[in-house]
């Protein structure tokens, strides 16, 4: 695959074209990463509204009616179910991995198989989450169209 840089002046909007035969896996994980490097979230810490950048998003996890953002240094709250944040940005490489736990799969270092059906994945951060039973079938398809 090609890749080109072109600068443009200043006025002109900033644009990225994918010309391609057909929409491939990886031309459409190219477009996924495209638009979550220009999306942003708002969350808190310690009080304080932050605006954070979905591609630094690791994982959202529900716990008792919250729903908390793990960025690699940072844990933000956010003010929305996660259901609201499933169907706002499943678009932007998040997959819902367990009941309470949505994944950034650009976060994704590896994945290895343990007890019950269920996958371990390991983060580039370090962490591991567990992914359920009832979602490793879609990962696994999800993440075989990647390669």
């Amino acid at each position: 695959m090609k890749v080109s840089i072109e600068i443009i002046e200043k006025p002109l909007p900033e644009k990225i074209v994918l010309q391609c035969y057909a929409v491939t896996p990886k031309v459409d994980m190219i477009s996924r990463y495209v638009k979550a490097m220009e999306g942003t979230l708002s969350g808190y810490a310690e009080d304080q509204l932050h605006q954070i950048f979905l591609q630094d998003i690791y994982y959202i996890e529900s716990v008792d009616n919250h729903l908390f953002a793990y960025t690699e240094h940072q844990v933000y709250e956010l003010k929305m179910k996660l259901y609201e944040f499933e169907e706002l940005y499943q678009e932007q490489s998040f997959f819902r991995c367990a009941k309470a736990l949505v994944v950034n799969l650009m976060k994704i270092k590896n994945v290895s198989s343990i007890l019950n059906g269920r996958l371990s994945a390991k983060l580039y951060n370090g962490e591991e989450i567990i992914i359920s039973r009832l979602y490793t079938r879609e990962l696994k398809r999800i993440l075989s169209r990647r390669q």
